[in-house]
């Protein structure tokens, strides 16, 4: 059982290195094209776990699931990154990654509906406000009318349809597989997604060193180690609240945009943060609720 605070650092780990995400991408994706930048990202990260698989002799444990994690590969990496990496070639890496941040609130009424998952009050409001805080975040950006502005959005939050759907499937059909065979497995499937792609989309010139460079960042600190630690927090605390995760990608994506693409930072941004922050803290029962003293005798607890 993974003890609490070790799963607020993994979760924090995993924000900042997705957050990350969103810049390399901002940085690449323009020369190398979305499906090409993506399909290397997902060979190159495939190439780090692969081998791990192999020592721990999990292998035949993927291909018994093959089915499954070719789903999921589609659903959480194929598609989704294509469409961000697509998103980022209009949008700044901050913008995009506030798209992205909805994606607990798709999960939130998946889960519902799907694996009819409970959620106390306190859950439900703590989402509430870090809804708010991405609308602050979102509503106040300056108006952006540029050609490719609102298919951006809408593939941006087209790929956080994609992790609120996929993160159940996981939850459901997955749930006893290791995170490293789910992580290697959904990485290799989501590759042979794309493959068809290829040769529709070759990239005009040879990318430049600083895509090159952001490429590999891209594979081995967003992708391989992001996704060992995002299907450990599956596992651990449930596809609801591992999705939450998208509520803190936005603060590392516009650090990472105001340290090395001079993006400027606004009331708004501090604000918006700010409730994001404490939201997903609420949302994760990081911050537990302060007991009230009662002046009518206690009733029976009832089930939430």
């Amino acid at each position: 059982m993974m003890k609490r605070w070790d799963a607020v650092v993994e979760f924090v780990v995993l924000a900042a290195v997705w957050g990350g995400s969103f810049f390399w991408m901002r940085v690449a994706a323009s020369e190398f094209g979305p499906v090409w930048l993506i399909e290397l990202r997902l060979v190159l990260a495939s190439a780090v776990l692969v081998p791990l698989v192999l020592r721990q002799g999990l292998w035949s444990v993927g291909l018994a699931h093959w089915r499954h994690l070719l789903v999921v590969g589609g659903l959480n990496s194929a598609l989704p990154f294509v469409l961000l990496a697509y998103a980022t070639l209009w949008l700044p890496a901050g913008f995009t990654s506030i798209l992205n941040a909805t994606a607990p609130l798709f999960g939130t009424g998946i889960a519902l509906i799907w694996l009819k998952e409970r959620h106390s009050v306190g859950q439900l409001v703590g989402l509430g406000m870090g809804f708010m805080g991405v609308v602050i975040l979102l509503g106040w950006q300056p108006t952006l009318g540029t050609e490719g502005f609102w298919p951006a959005v809408v593939a941006g939050l087209g790929a956080a349809c994609c992790y609120a759907i996929a993160a159940p499937y996981v939850r459901r059909h997955l749930a006893q597989v290791p995170a490293l065979v789910i992580a290697t497995g959904s990485l290799v499937g989501a590759a042979l997604v794309l493959l068809p792609m290829l040769p529709f989309t070759v990239p005009q010139a040879v990318p430049s060193p600083q895509s090159m460079a952001a490429l590999v960042a891209l594979a081995l600190l967003s992708t391989a180690l992001a996704y060992l630690l995002y299907f450990r927090l599956i596992a651990h605390l449930g596809s609801t609240r591992a999705l939450t995760v998208g509520y803190l990608i936005p603060m590392f994506a516009m650090g990472w945009g105001v340290l090395w693409l001079g993006e400027a930072v606004t009331a708004s941004m501090g604000l918006g943060c700010g409730l994001v922050l404490l939201g997903t803290a609420i949302a994760n029962r990081l911050v537990p609720p302060t007991p009230v003293p009662s002046l009518v005798a206690p009733k029976p607890d009832l089930p939430q």
